[in-house]
């Protein structure tokens, strides 16, 4: 990528000038082999429409209402549009890529800090590893550096269930690449290279706002953990002041950082260091906090530190990255993901294996030889007034945004092996807790529509579909749990109930047979042909009761990794709630 790409407008095929991932490898050797992602029948689609929409009406009249609408639809404009909609999916190999890269992402404009970037929160080094946290970021860099080599040269075990191989698509995105900011519509950049064996590469390294290029391989080898911890050093020693937070004006929205990157980039030694940033292979930020409990460790993670009235975490981060380590002061560390390019999965099965490889007492730390001569380089931003008036707005914006916030943590007394006696899906188990939980806080005792990730992986270039968590069977056993008369045996038969429904819906989705992403594309289909025709958009996606049940006032999803005792994301829309949870631990 030449100095000048980084100010070019949003090219049309940016993925497409991403490498391809190597079908003789083993990494993606199954790739050729994935079915594409399949598209509903109109019919089943509505039907599953309504079925999720009766406890998310207020009235009889008003389920009576968007029913009618939805027999409208059915009959009038969505066959027309399914037909184009099959077409398209003869037509691309995935009829839904572009639109959920743009729709769900990359034309959001709000910052991606809080409401869409996630964070898992490491636990402690084992006691055989050096405590400082140097040694540690140094550890975690060289381990992350060769996951890394293995998986550029396909040497990474494809994913798989018991149903399949799942895609590994999206791994091409962890490393060496960015998003970058554009008015109305983001995009990606990689600088990925066709051939590339993971032997060369730098990170970027920030300390009190100043960044550093750091080389992390030299003479195709990747650096060993003492001669990485020794640069690491150098950083710390030689940047002892603070320094302007320019890293702040990512978190900001994403058109005001869109302006903010135009002028950043229009000096030419701020567009070298840009070019650094998105070229590297990630970020590792080293913070001053010292988080000491799950709160604040999360808290940190999620959108770092306020000191005096600074967004003093956010300032020394470059949050378009989808791969960023945060190592504190105090040791502890974890990463904050950007979430437009790739879902959670694969950074947390990166995490989990670079971790277990790094804690693994016969871990390879390397030998130092020849790069003693090899010393971090300062890239020092030309910060004009203009620039420094932005630093200003958006730590205004960015301390606004992280004091709405509130964060809770609640450590069960059981774990998955007591849910599973009671002949119940752990997963499904938290799911109708969550309700419950969101009727009593609520107040007004109506259910609020829930999104909970289902992977469609399955499928060529999938990556999820909503679950729409909902029903009335889920409904009724929360009404039960506060009703007086109802007897513990009629709240266990509506809870067994409610479970099974949950998990015939997540069947569902995970077979490309949800709701919310055909919907979405017949929607799309409309805004592109329909709307030049002064066309109406169909009644249905403005009726009330249709818009509150993707109004995701409960935004969840579950990973489960030993190593993470914290981890998270914010709430999807303005009075929501973000719920991550875990119940793979075994317990009680």
């Amino acid at each position: 990528m030449s100095t000048a790409s980084v100010r070019r407008p949003r090219p049309i095929n940016w993925k497409s000038e991403a490498p391809k991932p190597l079908p003789d490898t083993l990494t993606f050797e199954a790739q050729p082999k994935l079915p594409q992602l399949p598209l509903p029948s109109v019919p089943d689609t509505l039907s599953r429409l309504k079925e999720t929409l009766k406890p998310i009406a207020w009235s009889e009249d008003e389920f009576n209402a968007v029913l009618k609408k939805i027999d409208e639809f059915g009959t009038s404009q969505a066959p027309e549009l399914q037909k184009h909609l099959t077409e398209r999916a003869k037509q691309n190999p995935h009829w839904l890529e572009q639109w959920w890269d743009d729709g769900g992402y990359l034309g959001y404009r709000d910052s991606v800090v809080i409401n869409v970037s996630y964070y898992y929160g490491f636990d402690n080094s084992p006691s055989h590893l050096s405590q400082t946290p140097i040694s540690r970021a140094a550890g975690i860099t060289r381990a992350t550096m060769l996951f890394r080599q293995q998986l550029k040269q396909g040497l990474i075990k494809p994913e798989g269930t018991k149903e399949g191989p799942l895609c590994m698509d999206t791994y091409r995105w962890m490393f060496d690449c960015s998003r970058v900011p554009g008015g109305g519509l983001d995009w990606s950049v990689s600088h990925g290279k066709a051939g590339d064996k993971g032997d060369s590469g730098h990170i970027i390294v920030i300390r009190n706002n100043r960044v550093w290029k750091v080389d992390v391989a030299h003479k195709g080898r990747i650096l060993s953990t003492q001669e990485i911890e020794r640069q690491l050093q150098l950083v710390v020693d030689n940047t002892t002041r603070t320094y302007p937070g320019v890293g702040v004006l990512a978190a900001s929205n994403r058109d005001v950082w869109s302006r903010d990157y135009t002028e950043l980039s229009s000096n030419p030694t701020n567009t070298k260091i840009l070019e650094a940033i998105h070229s590297s292979a990630f970020v590792v930020s080293l913070e001053s906090s010292r988080p000491s409990d799950p709160v604040h460790h999360s808290r940190a993670l999620w959108h770092g530190d306020i000191v005096d009235g600074v967004p003093t975490g956010l300032q020394n981060r470059w949050v378009d990255k989808p791969v960023q380590f945060i190592v504190f002061d105090n040791g502890h560390a974890g990463l904050m993901g950007e979430h437009s390019i790739m879902d959670g999965t694969p950074t947390a099965r990166m995490c989990d294996e670079m971790l277990d490889a790094l804690y693994n007492p016969a871990f390879d730390h390397g030998t130092s030889s020849d790069a003693s001569s090899l010393i971090p380089q300062p890239l020092d931003w030309h910060v004009s007034d203009a620039t420094s008036q932005a630093i200003k707005k958006a730590d205004k914006a960015a301390v606004e945004l992280i004091e709405s916030q509130e964060l809770g943590y609640f450590l069960t007394s059981y774990g998955k092996d007591a849910i599973k006696k009671f002949g119940v899906s752990p997963d499904s188990w938290a799911q109708m807790i969550v309700q419950l939980a969101y009727r009593r806080l609520s107040g007004d005792k109506r259910t609020g529509a829930t999104y909970e990730a289902a992977t469609t992986r399955k499928f060529y270039k999938g990556r999820t579909e909503a679950i729409r968590v909902v029903s009335s069977e889920s409904d009724a056993w929360v009404k039960s749990m506060d009703d007086p008369h109802a007897t513990p045996e009629a709240r266990k038969g509506l809870f067994d109930q409610a479970t099974k429904k949950h998990i015939s819906l997540a069947k569902t989705a995970g077979q490309g047979q949800g709701v919310d992403r055909h919907l979405f594309g017949l929607k799309m289909v409309w805004k592109q042909g329909q709307e030049t025709k002064d066309k109406p958009l169909p009644a249905l996606f403005s009726d009330p009761v249709f818009v509150r049940s993707s109004n995701w006032v409960l935004s969840t999803s579950a990973i489960f990794s030993k190593h993470f005792p914290v981890y998270g994301w914010g709430e999807v829309v303005p009075d929501g709630f973000g719920v991550a949870y875990m119940t793979g631990y075994e317990g009680g």
